[in-house]
């Protein structure tokens, strides 16, 4: 199926990078910085905000995304916000766009530069690529199942943490728990084990896809959060696992919180200590 989706060649994988640019060069970044009080809107709460730009780089990418491969279709954040039902789409047999047009939208709204674009393919719940965009930081990750993991062209691994070493963990807000899932996390605040709380998701597995971060630990499960850097981990040589130690499946109802990390072994570790908080 990979083969049939790419081609063989990582045409439509360049195309999909190209669209991705695209949505951002004309929704997102003319908007970085510039956007006035109106234009950001609080949904769950003052941490998860959409903005003008999220909005219209969703719509710029469920066109241009769709036109690259008839009769798929796009889960987005804000189309499923919109209307729920979307969300089935993935227990579908249509190829689907997961679509994040800005992850990260606290720090776009605010100014910084820790926001991305998200974007990955998947066929009946399994991620095929994946596309992770900061155009502030002029950094473009892509990986294609089985093929590997790059930024900027470049190969990217995630290698393994240093002997001894405190591992960096990258987990999540506390306003986003259940009380039994923030006595999990809480878990992680032990010897041997730095956590702090994640910025953009997107980045963060970015970060742990190239070896700057040893882990991430998240309690929730939306797709578009999730399935361009899990991919990116994986391809870069990491690992994840949920609760139970099952994989994460984007597909919902997994086992929270789980982890990726840089390596089975933490991500092995992780999981172990938020099984037992």
């Amino acid at each position: 199926m990979i083969d049939e989706l790419l081609d063989g060649t990582g045409t439509l994988s360049a195309a999909a990078e190209e669209a991705v640019r695209e949505a951002a060069a004309a929704e997102v970044v003319p908007r970085w910085r510039k956007l006035a009080t109106h234009q950001i809107v609080e949904k769950s709460g003052p941490h998860d905000l959409v903005t003008v730009a999220d909005r219209a780089a969703e719509a710029h990418l469920t066109a241009s995304l769709t036109a690259l491969l008839p009769g798929s279709v796009v889960v987005g954040e804000e189309s499923v916000h919109a209307d729920p039902a979307v969300y089935e789409a993935l227990q579908g047999d249509a190829p689907v766009w997961i679509v994040d047009p800005v992850d990260g939208t606290w720090h776009f709204a605010h100014g910084d530069p820790g926001f991305c674009t998200l974007v990955a393919l998947a066929v009946r719940g399994e991620v095929l690529a994946s596309w992770t965009y900061a155009p502030a930081r002029e950094e473009m990750a892509v990986a294609v199942r089985g093929r590997g993991a790059r930024v900027n062209g470049e190969t990217i691994r995630s290698g393994a943490p240093a002997p001894g070493a405190a591992l960096e963990v990258a987990t999540s807000h506390p306003d986003y728990t259940t009380p039994e899932q923030k006595a999990a996390l809480l878990a992680l605040d032990t010897e041997g084990v730095r956590p702090r709380p994640c910025g953009s998701a997107g980045l963060e597995y970015l970060a742990v896809a190239r070896g700057d971060l040893d882990a991430v630990a998240f309690s929730w499960e939306y797709a578009w959060d999730h399935a361009a850097g899990l991919l990116l981990v994986e391809e870069a040589g990491g690992a994840h696992a949920t609760l139970t130690g099952a994989p994460f499946r984007v597909t919902g109802g997994n086992a929270l919180p789980f982890t990726a990390a840089r390596d089975r072994a933490t991500a092995d570790r992780i999981r172990a200590l938020l099984a037992a908080g």
